[in-house]
Parts: C-alpha cells; structure tokens; sequence
C-alpha cells in the first residue's frame, strides 16, 4: 500500500513539473490538461486552482476563467478569489466591476486582518500595486505590532516612487536595525556616484531629517554609507567618527573606510584618518599599519628633500617598534621604498636578506623574497632573482603567492627575450586560482604568441618587452622612447596597437593626457575591430570623464561600450558611468 502511495505521489509530481515545463513555453493547452487532472485528484490544491485560471485567461477563455472563480466563491468567501475575479473583469474591460471586486477583497480586511498578506500578495501577482498599497497601509492601522513597510518599499520601487521606497526602507530600519546591510544592497541600485543625483538627494535629506529627530548609530551608518557610494570620504569620515565616539570598541569601521579612501586615491582624506587613528588607537598593529600607510601617501609625491624625512621616519619606527613578526609589512614597505624611491637597491636588499633571518612564517619569508626578487630585477640581475620565485613555489606549492612568484618567472624570462619560456609557464597560469594573476598571464601570453613570429630576430616584441622592462623600473621617458622606435620603425605590424595602448598608460602616469588621447584615439580608428578596441573607448572615456572635463565625449564613449562591446569587462562600468552623466534618476 505504501509503495502505490509513493508512486501515486511521484506520479503526481512529474505531471506538475512537465505541466510547469509546457506552461514557460507557452504551451498553455497541454499544461491545462495535465492541471485540470491534477486539480480534480486535489480539488482543494489552490496551487492547481489559480493556475488553471491563469491558462484560461492566457488562452483569453475569459468566461471559464471566471466559471472557476464563481464556483470557489460559492463555496467559500475567499477575498483572493475576489481579487482573481476583478482581474478577470479588468482584462475584459470591466473596470467597474473589477474596482467593484477590489474594493469589497480590501474591506475584507476590516473585518479579517489575518488576510492582509494573503490579499495584498495577490493584488502584487496581477501589479496591481495601488491596490496593494491600500492593503498595507491598512495594515498599519489594524495591526500596529506588525510591519508592512518593506512590502512597501518593494511595490513603491516597482512603481518609481523612490522617496516613498527610501521612507519605507528606513523606516524598516528602525524597526530591525539588524537589517541594515540588507537594506543597504537593496538601495544600491537607486543611488549614484553623483551627489547631486535626485535619489541621492532624497536619501540624504531623510537620513538627516532623522539623526536631527533621534541621532540613532544606525542613521550615522547608513548616511556614512552614502557618502562613500558618492566618493565623498571626507564626510564619510564626520559620522565615521560621531559613530565611533558613540561606541568607542573598535577602530574597524574607520580604519576600513580610510583604505577605501586611500585605494581611490583621496590622499587627503585618507592620510587624515590615518592619522586620527594614530591619536586614537592603543593597539600596536594598528598604530604600525597607521604608520606605514601615511609613508606610503607621503612618498607618492615627495621630492629630494622629502625622501630624506621619510627615510628618518621609517628608521626611527624601527627603533620604537623593533624588527619582528609584527613589524613585517612596514619592513616591505621600507625595503620597496629603499629600492624604488631612493634607487639605493643594495641598502634595500640587505635590509631584507636581514628580515629573512627573522624567526617569521613561510609566507611572511615568501613576501621578503618576492620582494627580493622583484629588486633584482629592477637591477636586472634575471638569474638570481628567478633563483628567488623558483625558491617561493618550492616552498608553498599552489598557492597564491606561488602562483604570483610563476607569474613573476615568466614575466622575467619575457623581459630577457625567453618567449618560449614565459609562454609556457603563462599556459600553466590560465588556471589561476587568482583570477587576476590568470587574466594577467592571459594578457601576456597573448602578446608573446601574436608578435613572436613577426620576424625571425623578434625585434619589434624585444623592444616592447625593454619597454615594459623600463615601466617597471619606473624610468618612463626611457619606456616612452623605446615605444616611440617600435611606432617608427615597425609600422603595419601587430604590436602596434599594444605599442600604443601601453604608451598611452605611461602618458597617463606622466599627466600627458592630451597625448594619451591622440594614442587612444588612433586604435579607435585604426584597430576597431582589434582585442583592445574596448580598452581603448573605456580609457579614453575615463579621460574624458575626468581630467580632459569633456563629460559628452565621455558620455558617446561609454554608450558605445554599452551597444557595441557587449562582452568587454568594462560592459557594466560603462553602463553604470553613462546612466550617471545621462542624469537618469534610478543607477
């Protein structure tokens, strides 16, 4: 008996979901069918009811549809079914009737508050929205000790009413606090990196109307939020620290907003709030990662005489904080800064050949000796830094920074003129756990293999990888000379474009940007249909966007991004910048 019960029940099931499968393909007279069996074997299923109703009416057989209804409704008053009837009338054009219906489903609530999910869910499956608002808002008044505002945060943003949405949502904060990051990803489409985006205004003006009524963490928070999503770190900052003032445990939130700040290159604000957590805080890491990351803004732009105060802050740091486990980031820090800022490569590579001696992990010794190698290379001594990147894969087979030290192999047998060599460590790299170090080797294989077999001697990609080499070294006239020769003497060749798209970067590095344009602007018009035709328009539009001040080229360029390199990774960026200068309300 238990097995013809299990049978009938999986038998049952499989003619659901091919009564499913048949109903997504719009094939509505099979799937009435297998639901008008199914709704005979369970008559009481509401499931089978409601579907039948809806294949009757997508069939636009309008008066069985409505059969259906009238024989539940004598059954039962069920203010759903009401609801279903209405529609059913409102698609034949009884307006009447149907606001009839749906008037007498909202009164049933008067009566029967219990329904107030049930009839307002029902009113959102046919959109009607207005209605379902009716319902909720009812709600409110017949059964306070409920909530029903993030129902009503959801219709009011299918409606378009986005300061209604944004009331709702708040006020569902104040009613679960605990769902404020929620909340956060659900208004994330509605806002812009434009301060002066409507939405961002509604939102604005509400999260202070409520910190002035009742200053609540939370309305800090979520207004701190804001101003990070328009950039706007500064004032991220003012209720970062009204926050933290409130609850003085941790400094997370505001050492976190400072990184953020200091990866988006607002130095400004970014070396003030390391410094406030430098006044702040009583915990050593802190203090040090403070430390290290106000040297490292301080460096970006610092001259001679500048170098010097740094070089003395970092030692005297070393005094205060010793050399240790602890200490580790800063000493990679200062040892990249000895090599590339002071070019004194042999001071930095003593100075960590002595942290290596240091009773620290494996992959704190893999960092020093990445590091290590990276600065033999600057010098270019090949050899003994690969002696270095092959050290770091022994050591800590598969992971991470073993494949980063593979990547750093073939990127110095590329610099040598090895191509076969890097190549055929890049083809292992396709398979990166790190998506990053997997699209980096990508790009470079693809360079090695498309320019490789230009001519027997390999000039043209010899001199491009010089170039990259002198990149690296950070000697950018030099890198830019060089790139210039390939563009000379290689003309027609396939390097030209990368030879191009690469001089335009180093343009950009040296605020050159008129030339960058010219070199962008020549891919565009001569390589449209190449690999970096999309790198091209977003860069350029980046440009545009920015320094060159020129927002409707920007605009023309990001919209072609949008329509005509529909699979390029700067697709969703693009679509994002350009809603924001076309000014649209929702991002």
């Amino acid at each position: 008996m238990l097995f013809i019960l299990g049978w009938h029940s999986g038998f049952a099931q499989n003619n659901e979901a091919q009564a499913e499968s048949y109903y997504k393909k719009g094939e509505f007279k099979k799937a009435l069918i297998i639901y008008e069996n199914l709704a005979k074997e369970k008559p009481y299923n509401s499931n089978y009811i409601y579907k039948l109703i809806d294949i009757h009416q997508q069939l636009e057989q309008y008066k069985d549809a409505e059969n259906i209804i009238v024989q539940r409704l004598a059954k039962r008053q069920n203010p759903t079914m009401l609801v279903a009837l209405g529609y059913n009338f409102q698609l034949i054009d009884s307006l009447n009737r149907a606001n009839k219906l749906y008037d007498e489903a909202i009164a049933f609530v008067d009566e029967k508050p219990n329904y107030i999910y049930s009839i307002a869910q029902k009113f959102e499956d046919y959109s009607l929205l207005d209605q379902a608002i009716k319902v909720y808002e009812k709600g409110k008044i017949l059964t306070p000790d409920r909530n029903y505002t993030i129902q009503l945060a959801r219709i009011y943003g299918d409606q378009g009413n986005i300061e209604q949405m944004f009331a709702n949502y708040i006020d569902y904060v104040n009613f679960k606090p605990n769902n404020l990051n929620n909340i956060k990803r659900a208004i994330t489409d509605f806002i812009s990196e434009n301060k002066d985006n409507e939405n961002n205004v509604f939102l604005r003006r509400l999260l202070l109307k409520k910190i002035q009524q009742e200053p609540k963490p939370y309305w800090y928070d979520m207004l701190s939020w804001l101003y990070i999503q328009e950039k706007a770190y500064n004032k991220s900052f003012i209720q970062e620290k009204a926050l933290y003032k409130r609850n003085p445990e941790s400094l997370d939130r505001i050492i976190e907003l400072a990184e953020t700040a200091r990866k988006d290159n607002d130095d400004d604000t970014a070396k003030s709030i390391f410094n406030y957590i430098l006044e702040t805080t009583q915990d050593r890491a802190t203090a040090l990662i403070a430390h290290q990351y106000i040297l490292e803004i301080d460096t970006k732009t610092a001259d001679e005489k500048t170098l010097k105060l740094i070089d003395e802050t970092y030692k005297n740091l070393f005094l205060e904080f010793g050399k240790s486990q602890l200490t580790i980031p800063l000493q990679l820090a200062y040892g990249k800064f000895l090599a590339f800022n002071l070019k004194d490569t042999e001071t930095a590579t003593n100075f960590l050949k002595e942290s290596l001696e240091l009773n620290i992990s494996y992959y704190r010794k893999a960092k020093i000796k990445l590091l290590l190698a990276d600065i033999l290379v600057l010098q270019e001594k090949f050899n003994e830094a690969l002696i270095f990147y092959s050290q770091i894969q022994t050591e800590l087979k598969n992971s991470t920074i073993a494949q980063e030290a593979r990547f750093k192999v073939a990127k110095t047998s590329y610099y040598k003129g090895d191509f076969d060599w890097a190549e055929s460590q890049l083809k292992i790299l396709k398979s990166s756990t790190s998506q990053l170090i997997a699209n980096d080797a990508l790009d470079l294989k693809l360079l090695i293999s498309d320019n490789k077999f230009e001519d027997s001697l390999q000039t043209s990609l010899k001199l491009y990888a010089k170039a990259d080499l002198y990149a690296f070294q950070n000697k950018t006239d030099e890198a830019i000379s060089l790139l210039d020769k390939i563009l000379e003497e290689h003309k027609g060749e396939s390097i030209i474009d990368q030879t191009l798209y690469q001089q335009a970067k180093l343009f950009e590095k040296k605020k050159q940007y008129i030339k960058a344009e010219a070199n962008y602007l020549e891919i565009i018009k001569d390589y449209r249909d190449g690999i970096l035709a999309d790198d091209a328009h977003y860069h350029l539009a980046e440009l545009y966007n920015t320094p060159l001040a020129n927002p409707e080229e920007a605009k023309q360029l990001y919209e072609k991004i949008i329509f005509e390199y529909q699979d390029s990774i700067y697709f969703i960026e693009a679509r994002r910048k350009f809603r924001m200068l076309r000014g649209d309300s929702i991002n």
